[in-house]
């Protein structure tokens, strides 16, 4: 019988790339002899997560957009997309799949376009709360739209969309330590409260601003910090801290490799309102102020957050508010027990448990009907 082989495309962020390769794992949980490609943009995240996770990675010389959209740039960023589609057809007549997967991010224009026009039927994962204008695009053409949020018929055709929620890391909700060892993995106890601070694969500029404008008030609090700063703000960050001088109570770190440790450790988290952050933190039921970016298309962090904060399942900080509000809202939540619990029983109810068996199911009988 002919195999089933699958291309999945996507990337720019963890926030794409964690779901993607949730997605191609399931697929194989179900299918083990599928054959699986991505696809990414070349000098991306996906890269070097991908081939990390045991997979195969193409690359293409696809970017984004430049604001404002009317800039003469952009003629250089669509002569990128043509020759991506051109090379995208070339490794999909090479590969030969029978169903392509896009997760958004850059390479999932050019490659989902270049599978439809090539008549390989299509689906598309939408993370967010409002869909960007590539997916908008390409739900045209998708023979399926998985989304994580309800009202995205204002996005898509409604006889196409499945409510799946999103995809998360593995091995999120089975930590093989208690809270205990993973707190003393940090250097911790669980006798103090513990904050979680997180801004993304990349990090986050003004989360980090946060912290070292409130150094003395976090030294001063007897609440314990476990702060991802992200690697590209590392060097400044170690810098201010010899200046300033790190409270001890304060474990800093540039990539967290076990966040199913840092997550099992904190009583509150503080993070962005990527799509994959909120499904984590939801999946957890765990109790978040979240800082949506300003940085992002359509502002859709934003959406995302107020799905959240309108459930009382999440509190909500303005970025530009950030520096002043963040760290003393957090102090003044993480000793609050009732409203952890508010907040962390809201979020788990929110939660999708089985979103990448769902879509991988989906995409292999979509597969299967193409042989």
């Amino acid at each position: 019988m002919q195999e089933t082989r699958i291309i999945i495309s996507g990337g720019g962020t963890g926030g794409h790339i964690f779901p993607a390769v949730s997605i191609a794992n399931a697929i194989k949980n179900i299918e083990p002899d599928a054959k699986i490609l991505f696809v990414g943009a070349e000098g991306r995240m996906e890269m070097t997560r991908v081939p990390t996770a045991g997979y195969e990675i193409k690359g293409l010389p696809v970017r984004g957009l430049i604001r404002p959209l009317w800039s003469p740039k952009n003629f250089g960023v669509m002569m990128d997309f043509f020759k991506s589609k051109r090379i995208v057809k070339d490794i999909i007549r090479d590969f030969k799949p029978q169903a392509a997967v896009g997760v958004g991010g850059y390479a999932s224009s050019p490659t989902l376009n270049a599978a439809y026009s090539l008549g390989i039927p299509c689906l598309i994962q939408e993370q967010n709360s409002y869909a960007g204008v590539t997916n908008k695009s390409l739900g045209k053409k998708a023979e399926k739209i998985c989304v994580a949020y309800e009202g995205m018929e204002r996005f898509f055709p409604k006889d196409r969309i499945v409510l799946t929620g999103n995809p998360v890391r593995q091995g999120l909700l089975n930590p093989e330590m208690s809270k205990e060892e993973c707190a003393a993995s940090f250097g911790m106890t669980t006798e103090k409260p513990i904050v979680l601070i997180i801004g993304g694969s990349l990090g986050a500029r003004t989360v980090n601003e946060s912290v070292l404008n409130n150094l003395q008030s976090i030294a001063a609090s007897g609440v314990q910090f476990i702060w991802q700063t992200g690697n590209y703000y590392k060097k400044h960050i170690e810098e201010q801290l010899k200046i300033k001088r790190k409270p001890d109570n304060l474990f800093v770190t540039d990539f967290i490799s076990h966040m199913e440790q840092a997550y099992n450790a904190a009583d509150l988290v503080i993070s962005r309102a990527g799509a994959s952050s909120i499904s984590e933190l939801c999946l957890l039921g765990k109790p978040s102020i979240l800082v949506p970016s300003p940085n992002v298309a359509e502002d859709h962090q934003t959406h995302n957050a107020m799905a959240l904060v309108n459930r009382q399942a999440a509190l909500y900080v303005k970025d530009a508010e950030a520096r002043e509000k963040l760290i003393p809202l957090a102090l003044e939540t993480v000793t609050n027990q009732q409203l952890l619990n508010t907040l962390g029983t809201n979020a788990k109810q929110m939660a999708f448990t089985d979103s990448a068996e769902v879509i991988a199911e989906m995409v292999l009988k979509i597969a299967r009907r193409n042989k």
